[in-house]
């Protein structure tokens, strides 16, 4: 830190913020990284990772934190830079934890307490000053729009760079993904009036098997049968036509005998 801000900072605000910051450096918040400007340690800027399993997944959420110059015994102010959905840009936020409170403010709280606090009212649905009302789908889209709207905001890229190269390997990765051609099964396509074989063993014309026409293989098979039932109906009229004939012979020499 340099000399400069600990004139500004009175000294019992810059040996907490200090404390502070080797505490989160040793024990970090989880989803948040936080630094105070090199040239002001009153002001520090924060990244919420937006959590799995929530609208924010994959969004990067850039702030800051105002200190009083009576801190630890006054709370901060909290504010949020990135587009969000859940909190308003560059306003103060009320929270329990902000100077909205000063009476709810305990001294003992440090920057990973209210980090912490920060992280669990953004993830919850209750209204307060400051908050504004999303969908989950705007939520979302402002999630996918925060790794380039953070690269371009130069305080961000100073003070977060491992960040800022986290951010920049996402990007590619997703550019690589979407540039990555998708490859369909192609037809099996022949020039027209060419003719192969399928895997079945099926003569193929232009890619695809002819049209179903009918079952040629069983003709002569068909026909036989045909000519068996044709004879056998022939032998069973002509035996009915005989015993027709015998009766009617029969008939007539009874006939003649009685008279």
């Amino acid at each position: 830190m340099s000399s400069n801000s600990n004139k500004r900072a009175p000294t019992t605000a810059t040996q907490r913020l200090k404390q502070d910051y080797l505490r989160i450096k040793k024990d970090p918040v989880p989803y948040i990284c936080a630094e105070p400007l090199p040239s002001n340690i009153l002001e520090w800027h924060y990244v919420v990772r937006g959590p799995e399993m929530t609208p924010y997944e994959g969004g990067y959420y850039h702030g800051k934190l105002i200190f009083p110059r009576e801190f630890p015994f006054k709370p901060p102010s909290i504010y949020m830079i990135t587009p969000n959905g859940r909190f308003k840009c560059n306003t103060r936020l009320c929270l329990s934890i902000t100077d909205f409170h000063p009476d709810t403010w305990n001294p003992a709280w440090s920057v990973s307490t209210i980090l912490t606090g920060l992280l669990s009212f953004m993830v919850e649905k209750g209204p307060t000053l400051g908050s504004i009302e999303t969908s989950d789908f705007t939520k979302r889209q402002l999630a996918a729009q925060s790794l380039v709207f953070n690269l371009k905001d130069k305080v961000f890229c100073e003070l977060f760079p491992e960040v800022v190269e986290e951010i920049k390997q996402k990007q590619k990765a997703q550019d690589e993904l979407s540039s990555r051609p998708q490859n369909l099964p192609l037809p099996d396509v022949v020039p027209d009036g060419e003719m192969h074989r399928g895997q079945n063993g099926l003569q193929l014309l232009n890619g695809h098997a002819p049209a179903a026409g009918p079952n040629l293989a069983g003709l002569p098979q068909a026909n036989r049968h045909h000519g068996l039932l044709g004879g056998a109906l022939a032998n069973l009229f002509v035996i009915v036509g005989f015993a027709a004939f015998a009766y009617t012979v029969k008939y007539v020499l009874r006939s003649i005998a009685q008279e």
